[in-house]
């Protein structure tokens, strides 16, 4: 690579995959200006989405160490390289590319394990990353609950046996 221009843009894009959670690829042919604008928007703060060149950014992929990529680095390609919560920006790209048909989600990777698009419109299912943990909460309490009523069941039910075999004896010493 000979130019220092392109040499600048390769290490900016490694920087970006190595400080991401997670970077999805997309083909962007025959989107406007201003769709690629709302889908920006639509991201949140959470993900930066960039129009790259493919060769530079196989390029920075690979010493980003990220080598699962090189077969989606072919007609027009944009990443959305995420720094926050991975499910939010896929909801907000499969639920663009609903609206835009346009907007073809080709692949990515999230946290070094490559993904097909199939993976990322299953990870655009899931549920917040607060809903999933409140709901694990939610099972944890519920299985305290259930701990603490069976360790209180415990002594009760040892409580009531002693009472019957003490019932059993007087019935079987007042009978004799």
């Amino acid at each position: 690579m000979a130019r220092p221009d392109k040499a600048a843009a390769v290490a900016e894009l490694a920087e970006q995959f190595r400080s991401s959670n997670a970077a999805v690829l997309t083909e962007y042919r025959g989107l406007t200006v201003a769709q690629l604008k709302t889908l920006r928007r639509s991201l949140g703060e959470n993900a930066q989405y960039a129009v790259v060149k493919n060769t530079l950014t196989k390029i920075a992929a690979n010493e980003a160490g990220i080598t699962t990529l090189d077969d989606l680095f072919n007609g027009p390609t944009a990443v959305a390289f995420v720094t926050g919560d991975p499910v939010e920006s896929a909801k907000g790209l499969r639920d663009f590319a609903k609206d835009n048909p346009n907007l073809v989600i080709k692949g990515g990777v999230l946290e070094g394990k490559a993904l097909s698009a199939d993976e990322i419109k299953k990870l655009a299912d899931l549920e917040s990353r607060e809903v999933l943990l409140s709901k694990l909460a939610g099972a944890m309490k519920g299985k305290q609950s259930q701990a603490a009523a069976l360790f209180q069941a415990l002594p009760s039910k040892l409580v009531r046996t002693v009472d019957a075999l003490r019932a059993k004896q007087a019935e079987q010493g007042g009978a004799e």
